[in-house]
């Protein structure tokens, strides 16, 4: 067995130690939290403002996919080239992952909405991991590698999941501007809410899922021309 120099047994040894620092070290950034919305750390402070000043507004839509008015609800924002932010029902990202796959293909951003829609807000921080690591697995099994930088409690019913889902990542995700459209109250009433309830970098909570939503498709159909021809622009929820 050859045996090497001392000065080049020195020098494969601080090799050695070097590369295993290294691995240490990305295995630690590999520990961290995921990155949020903005690219760095998310925290658990609840969004409900657009990320640009002025006449913008971000439209985000619940309870999806729904195979009924998901596929109507992008045929409208493509033609029209809005990006919106998509909060996925778990279970139904199951059923219709080939929506998800369209929704990811089409620009639009993903939002865990958890596994089965549930009431969180008495729920221990373990519990809540668990089912929104369950829902960003389903998520992933439609899409590889998908980008999920945003977290909104079923109902709005938070307890500890804005910091849960800070740890994992995702930013919590609130509203400004809810038309109740889960209660379809009719296409003309709903554009009438969303005109006369926006305000400067709301964000709006709307529904693709959940129920029968084409009222909800129609009125978005018709408010968006509306609001671009007043001089209102389409952007994504605030980064923290």
């Amino acid at each position: 067995m050859t045996t090497l120099p001392r000065r080049a047994r020195a020098r494969l040894l601080a090799a050695l130690l070097t590369l295993g620092f290294a691995l240490c070290a990305a295995s630690a950034a590999d520990a961290r939290p995921g990155p949020g919305p903005s690219g760095g750390h998310a925290t658990p402070d609840i969004v409900d403002s657009t990320q640009r000043g002025g006449r913008a507004v971000a439209l985000t839509f619940d309870d999806g996919p729904n195979p009924q008015d998901t596929p109507r609800l992008l045929d409208v924002l493509r033609r029209h080239r809005v990006r919106a932010v998509f909060c996925l029902w778990g279970e139904h990202v199951r059923r219709y992952p080939d929506l998800v796959r369209r929704i990811v293909r089409e620009g639009h951003t993903l939002c865990n909405h958890s596994m089965r829609h549930d009431d969180m807000s008495t729920w221990s921080p373990e519990r809540i991991r668990a089912d929104l690591l369950e829902t960003g697995a389903a998520i992933r099994e439609a899409v590889p590698h998908a980008r999920v930088p945003y977290f909104r409690a079923p109902y709005g019913a938070w307890g500890r999941s804005p910091e849960v889902a800070a740890g994992l990542g995702m930013q919590p995700l609130g509203w400004s501007l809810a038309v109740e459209d889960w209660v379809p109250p009719g296409t003309d009433e709903l554009v009438r809410r969303l005109e006369e309830g926006l305000t400067p970098g709301s964000v709006v909570l709307l529904h693709d899922g959940g129920g029968d939503r084409g009222q909800t498709v129609d009125a978005v159909a018709r408010i968006i021309p509306a609001l671009e021809s007043g001089g209102w622009r389409f952007t994504r929820p605030a980064r923290r």
